[in-house]
């Protein structure tokens, strides 16, 4: 089994993992044991959580689906149902699902009675890879992404790859982008395995993510309050974090998937990186395409950028009023608080704008 073993965080994957699931649950001796899920994991993952967790019984609760949903509102619901099912200060709170279960489930577990223990049970790969680890836990204000919450490790995360099974393309190619994003940061022979990601590749897959998982979890045990490295982690969301609110917030237009923009934002910061901090331009261009050939293009009119560029402003990595952006000397060599005068900003569009699929 591999498995990352800490006093809180510790990481269980694949075989031998529900075994240390039920060990813990034991330890832990809660009052009750609570589930969180929402519409989608009810049905395709909690069959398969209910032959493998081995709980004698539990009590469930269910969200809507969706990012829309990641809000104070829904916290309310949970707040309530928990207190209405008589959760006390020794329960549990399992959360079992993609990132928006793990992230507002373990906001929900922080908050309530000031604080229970949880555990986060990913689905969709963008949870196995970045969303349940590293102790994030929050919620969206309005379309501005997880504007609201708290840094605190969950008691374990259990990661079984058989969810992927029953996950959709779109939502598969959402967390490979979090993948390349640790290539970016971490080293080109990652970067360039996770590009070639195949799921029907069971085992080769499997150690791709659980490769990410340790790149992850090796900077955050740096960093874990994001005052140094652990911004590196951030490499693309700048402005990808920006363009996902930005489609939120139209409903005329459907909105993007998380490594749908984070994506984008990828190839901006490449970009920005060649202009503002030597990355080899070469480079930039070739991983440019690649990512292209993954995730196709959106179009971004001049009204368009504008109004993204109005949205940095509520970037959580800002200081004293200003934008601070990831960029990359090359890859794997990061460099940090970076200014990025607006005129670069609409350079790397239009270098998005002609950047062509390999």
């Amino acid at each position: 089994m591999k498995e990352i073993i800490k006093e809180n965080g510790s990481v269980y994957c694949n075989e031998g993992a529900w075994k240390r699931f039920s060990e813990l649950v034991s330890l832990l001796n809660p009052s009750k044991v609570f589930v969180l899920v929402d519409k989608n994991t009810k049905e395709y993952c909690l069959p398969y959580f209910d032959q493998h967790s081995t709980l004698s019984s539990y009590e469930l609760i269910v969200i809507p689906t969706g990012e829309v949903h990641k809000n104070i509102h829904t916290c309310l619901h949970v707040w309530n149902e928990l207190s209405q099912k008589g959760a006390d200060r020794k329960s549990i709170l399992v959360n079992l699902g993609g990132g928006v279960v793990t992230d507002l489930g373990g906001f929900v577990a922080c908050t309530y009675q000031r604080g229970i223990s949880f555990i986060n049970i990913p689905t969709s790969l963008l949870a196995m890879v970045d969303a349940s680890v590293g102790g994030k836990n929050g919620v969206d204000l309005g379309n501005l992404k997880n504007q609201i919450g708290v840094i605190k490790n969950p008691n374990a995360v259990i990661v079984d790859t058989y969810f992927l099974n029953s996950l959709p393309q779109a939502h598969l190619r959402s967390g490979i982008a979090e993948m390349i994003k640790h290539g970016f940061i971490d080293s080109e022979d990652y970067l360039m395995r996770s590009l070639d990601f195949n799921a029907d590749a069971k085992n080769e897959s499997a150690q791709l993510i659980w490769e990410s998982i340790l790149i992850k979890d090796k900077i955050i045990s740096i960093d874990p309050t994001e005052k140094g490295i652990r911004k590196t982690l951030n490499f693309g969301h700048t402005l990808g974090h920006a363009i996902e609110s930005y489609f939120l917030e139209k409903p005329n237009n459907p909105p993007l998937l998380h490594g749908e923009a984070i994506a984008i934002g990828m190839i901006l910061a490449l970009y920005l990186s060649t202009e503002l901090s030597s990355f080899p331009k070469e480079k930039c261009t070739l991983y440019s395409q690649e990512i292209v050939s993954r995730y196709g293009k959106h179009q971004f009119s001049p009204t368009d950028i504008k109004e993204i560029i109005k949205l940095l402003i509520y970037d959580k990595k800002n200081s004293h009023g200003k934008v601070q952006f990831v960029l990359l000397t090359d890859i794997g060599t990061s460099k940090l608080n970076c200014s990025v005068p607006e005129k670069k900003i609409f350079e790397a569009f239009k270098f998005y704008e002609l950047s062509r699929a390999e």
